[in-house]
């Protein structure tokens, strides 16, 4: 029988464990609002990523699009600018929506995280009574713990979403700057 080594990093196995000890003291909720922090997080990083790679060379290519017309000034082309800019705003956006609704689901995860804890609380005292503080000490972490990383997962998200937001408004109005100032 052959054995195999694992390289281990300093620390990393007393990470892992602390985080699994997170993740069993809050509970399954605890699982669904890491899934939803991941997704988030995901989409943050897209969101960043096609800011930084992929719009300046749309911007470039719009623009260029807009100072090969001939006429700037007719009805048809105010019309193509438009499009091009609504256009642009599509992919700018894109995404947003979903990760604001991500942000709005976590606190209500917690929350279910909170009633799921206190309803074992109250299992174990209907159960055992209630003079026995330590054995309800899991459950009241059921409630606590899920509520705690629901809004600590929001306000990043928030965060995140708002200074998308605002990137994606300067760099909407960059682009109609542009465009309108080349007419």
């Amino acid at each position: 029988m052959t054995e195999v080594t694992v390289l281990e990093l300093p620390g990393m196995n007393d990470w892992w464990l602390s985080l699994s000890d997170f993740m069993t003291q809050g509970g399954p909720v605890l699982w669904g609002l890491a899934l939803v922090a991941a997704l988030s997080w995901l989409l943050v990083f897209e969101r960043l990523l096609f800011l930084i790679t992929a719009f300046p060379g749309l911007k470039k290519q719009t623009i260029a699009k807009w100072q090969s017309r001939e006429d700037k000034t007719s009805w048809v082309s105010r019309s193509m600018r438009e499009s091009w800019l609504f256009e642009a705003r599509t992919q700018l956006y894109r995404n947003l929506n979903f990760l604001k609704a991500l942000v709005a689901i976590c606190p209500m995860l917690g929350l279910l995280g909170t009633v799921t804890g206190m309803i074992s609380v109250f299992d174990l005292m209907a159960l055992e009574g209630t003079g026995e503080p330590r054995s309800m000490a899991a459950g009241i972490s059921l409630a606590t713990l899920p509520t705690m990383a629901g809004m600590v997962i929001a306000l990043a998200g928030l965060f995140a979403h708002a200074r998308l937001q605002k990137t994606c408004e300067r760099r909407e109005a960059s682009l109609a700057q542009a465009l309108r100032s080349q007419a």
